[in-house]
């Protein structure tokens, strides 16, 4: 009958980071090991705590499933004699598969016969295989940083102090890094004493609950937020969702409890960033907001045990804390003690890349991106004049004690400290957008400035990380320069920005060039940069929902100027639906086809003999004609539809015309006739990518 199967690999307390990818590791490393063995089962489980790993295995077979399969020996000339007398070879062949040589059998393959044996293996018990696998699956999981300890060779992301392992109320006997498995757990490290007993795998999650640890993650962060919303309730406030700061705390702490902490409300004059970061970043504590959405004296921590000395935890917490914004409180007031213009010459001294100069030097290259952006895209005056002190200042908080202290406000800092200043407040909304967006999905910036300050901030580092052949690799993006560019790329589209990448690129390229001496040549960096950027906007548009052949159609049309490409791309996907597009596509290939052997060179009206290729080149002129007048507005639907009417000369020339006649002009000059044809319809996209309906 089957069983379940309970593996705990118990240890020192795990990094946070580290538990999600090591439960969903394990769970796909033991479906593989299982199915490679041949043991069925009906579901896996994992779970985790700071201080366990856990399997949980449902219905494992008990015995692994028998094989019987053909496997192919040597020739048969080779395995028997002139006589029929089987050889040493097809002797050894059945001895290795445990077969008598009387049951070979023979068969063809690729018309060379060959001998056969069926081979038939009894499948073993699950507790004879598994010693061996689990051992096997312990050592196969990966971390970022591993350790090894004592004399071990062995590496796991923190010591192993124990392992339970059983299959049904039977221990699974092994030894691994000097533990040997079986069925003794442990409990909360403080809550429970001496060692806990599973007899079977269905009692353990119940057994290790009593000894206050709750080893099911996703029902400890129900807990944990359903504590927390409830003693912000009881607060007269909420607290937002933060599933990045929950996620974390789950793995912090074995048996949860909520607590409310407060601290002096003379810190709410500090700026609310400051303030969340204090609490969420260095202390794991969820801020609390009232009623009108600003944020109260309070915050809720959740400590890893039960409501014991509650009182005693939430001193020492508020304790922490104030220290914490004593420090923040400290920070702010000595930088306010200069504008954070006076701070910019300080920047000088900061590097931004060794060979790439100083973060001054990005500031100034910033200036002039900004200044050539407004002035390419015809933005106002204030806008210009708005991004150009911003592009100034950009920098600036990067020098101040808070963001010293605290690298994820910066932008933030220079927000309020400009702010304090008498900046004009586009200037200082935009110092704050600068660095949008920040993470796949979050906000973009509002400001024609901070758009302008973004987009200039952004590809300054990744065309000067690209001339310096410091390009992403496979999983390695160290600079995020990826991120980087989809920023570009989606700041570029949802505003509909008039701009080539090649502009960019070449524009940026120049600022670099006045001072630095790049060893890679313009050429060579604009190509790597067309290349991935190029990847980028495929992305924006498989995000956008188009199909994979749209995509390839419309890029190969033209994909430098992503507003204009994607409007191309909504336009042929409305296209596609239209009644006749199926049999316009018909006629587009073949005209494309035999196009690719026109020898070059225009048409010549005097040659078109026949009157179905005399009606097709009229109909070109006058599509042409029409269709660019809406290719011109952006109209490309309309184009595309114009396009169209195209159909039905294609058809009568097709089925009228003989392109390939041996007379050699009248033969090129058809040819021209398709190429221009072929041209034509690839204006908007380039037909010859998209896939018929099936």
């Amino acid at each position: 009958m089957p069983e379940d199967l309970l593996l705990e690999i118990g240890t020192e307390e795990i990094p946070a980071r580290f538990m999600s990818p090591a439960l969903a590791e394990l769970k796909q490393l033991a479906a593989e090991l299982l199915d490679k063995e041949r043991l069925g089962f009906r579901e896996i489980k994992t779970y985790g705590t700071p201080r366990r790993l856990v399997l949980y295995v449902y219905s494992l077979e008990e015995v692994q499933a028998d094989i019987e399969e053909e496997v192919k020996g040597p020739p048969t000339r080779v395995a028997f004699d002139s006589e029929g007398n089987p050889t040493k070879a097809a002797q050894g062949f059945a001895r290795n598969q445990g077969v008598d040589v009387s049951q070979l059998k023979t068969g063809d393959v690729g018309g060379t016969s060959y001998v056969f044996a069926l081979r038939r293996e009894k499948g073993k018990a699950a507790l004879e295989i598994l010693p061996q696998l689990l051992p096997q699956l312990i050592k196969g999981l990966s971390f970022p940083k591993p350790m090894r300890w004592g004399s071990n060779e062995i590496r796991f992301a923190r010591p192993i102090r124990w392992i339970v392992s059983l299959y049904g109320n039977k221990e699974v006997k092994f030894t691994y890094a000097g533990v040997t498995a079986g069925r003794s757990s442990r409990g909360h490290r403080f809550l429970s004493s001496g060692e806990i007993t599973i007899d079977n795998p269905e009692e353990y999650l119940k057994k290790m609950e009593k000894a206050y640890v709750i080893v099911d993650q996703n029902k400890r962060k129900e807990m944990i937020w359903q504590q927390v919303q409830e003693t912000a309730a009881a607060q007269g406030g909420n607290v937002q969702q933060d599933d990045d700061l929950l996620e974390e705390v789950t793995y912090l702490l074995e048996y949860p409890t909520a607590l409310c902490g407060s601290f002096s409300k003379n810190y709410l004059e500090l700026p609310e960033e400051v303030l969340i970061t204090s609490m969420r970043e260095h202390q794991r504590y969820f801020p609390v907001f009232g009623k009108d959405g600003r944020m109260l004296n309070k915050f809720i921590t959740v400590r890893n045990g039960n409501t014991e000395y509650l009182d005693t935890v939430r001193e020492g917490n508020e304790k922490v804390l104030r220290a914490r914004l004593a420090d923040a409180q400290f920070f702010f007031n000595e930088d306010r003690k200069t504008n954070l213009a006076d701070k910019v010459d300080r920047l000088k001294n900061v590097v931004f890349q060794e060979q790439l100069g100083t973060i001054y030097e990005k500031c100034a290259r910033m200036q002039k991106l900004v200044v050539f952006l407004a002035e390419r895209l015809g933005v106002g005056t204030e806008v210009k004049a708005a991004a150009y002190r911003a592009a100034f200042l950009s920098k600036a908080d990067l020098v101040t004690n808070m963001v010293i202290e605290f690298p994820e406000l910066q932008g933030i800092m220079g927000y309020y400290y400009s702010a304090f200043d008498g900046e004009r407040e586009d200037v200082s909304i935009a110092l704050r957008e600068q660095y949008l967006p920040r993470f796949s999905g979050d906000v973009l910036p509002e400001t024609e400035a901070g758009c302008l300050l973004s987009i200039a901030d952004k590809i300054d580092n990744i065309v000067g990380c690209f001339a310096l052949g410091i390009q992403p690799t496979g999983s390695q993006d160290p600079y995020a320069l990826r991120r980087q560019a989809l920023g570009i790329c989606h700041i570029i589209a949802r505003y509909k920005f008039e701009i080539t990448f090649t502009e960019l690129f070449r524009e940026t390229y120049k600022q670099y060039a006045e001072k630095v001496h790049f060893q890679e040549s313009y050429e060579n960096t604009e190509k790597a940069l067309a290349e991935f950027f190029h990847q980028r906007v495929v992305n924006i548009m498989e995000e956008s929902g188009f199909r994979h052949d749209t995509i390839q159609a419309v890029l190969a049309a033209g994909w430098d100027n992503l507003p204009d490409a994607l409007s191309r791309g909504q336009a042929l996907r409305e296209f596609r639906q239209d009644p006749g597009f199926e049999a316009l596509l018909t006629g587009f290939t073949r005209a494309a086809h035999l196009a690719q052997k026109a020898p070059g060179g225009t048409v010549d009206p005097s040659l078109l003999e026949d009157s179905a290729e005399t009606a097709l080149y009229s109909a070109l002129q006058d599509a042409s004609v029409k269709a660019r007048q809406y290719i011109e507005k952006g109209d490309y639907l309309r184009a595309l539809r114009e396009i169209s009417h195209l159909r039905e000369p294609i058809d009568t020339f097709f089925d009228s015309v003989m392109v390939m006649v041996d007379e050699e002009k009248v033969r090129n000059n058809r040819l021209a006739l398709l190429a221009a044809v072929s041209g034509f319809m690839g204006s908007v996209a380039d037909l010859s990518h998209v896939q018929p309906a099936q």
